[in-house]
């Protein structure tokens, strides 16, 4: 897929990227399909911070793909940075084409580019395809992953 363009999303793209979300099994029940204010918000602030990137994969063209990259600053493993990539979509016509790994393997790269000492991310335990993707791209289930919905 060598016409792929990986790129920071702008406001133009903001319609797509939300289309992606919910255009999922759990984005249905949580996503909307509508730019409103709270995505608005979101979209600028994420903008506005140098440590977070919403990343869109582009072909001919076309928003096919997205991922939002965070990066987190800590002490532990001796101050390292971590990256932590979350909201990873590919286009449903486009899935199974290898585009998901792609876009993953550029997020990695950009992660170890920028010295960072691992990448993380949390998959809801219903996923089990994605749980094979992410096994397959050398990510570790290490860890138990909790949340608190507010």
């Amino acid at each position: 897929m060598t016409d792929m363009i990986y790129r920071e999303a702008v406001r133009a793209d903001l319609p797509a990227v939300i289309a992606l979300l919910a255009d999922d099994v759990l984005g249905k029940a949580r996503d909307f399909t509508e730019v409103d204010e709270a995505y608005e918000r979101a979209f600028a602030d994420i903008s506005a911070d140098p440590r977070n990137q919403l990343i869109v994969a582009e072909q001919g063209g076309e928003l096919v793909g997205c991922l939002q990259i965070t990066y987190i600053p800590g002490l532990g493993r001796h101050g390292a940075e971590r990256s932590l990539i979350e909201s990873v979509r590919v286009r449903s016509d486009r899935r199974g084409q290898g585009l998901g790994r792609e876009l993953m393997t550029w997020a990695i790269d950009q992660a170890r580019q920028r010295g960072c000492a691992l990448v993380q991310l949390t998959t809801d335990k219903i996923r089990q395809d994605a749980h094979r993707f992410y096994l397959g791209l050398g990510f570790v289930a290490s860890h138990e992953g909790m949340k608190l919905a507010l």
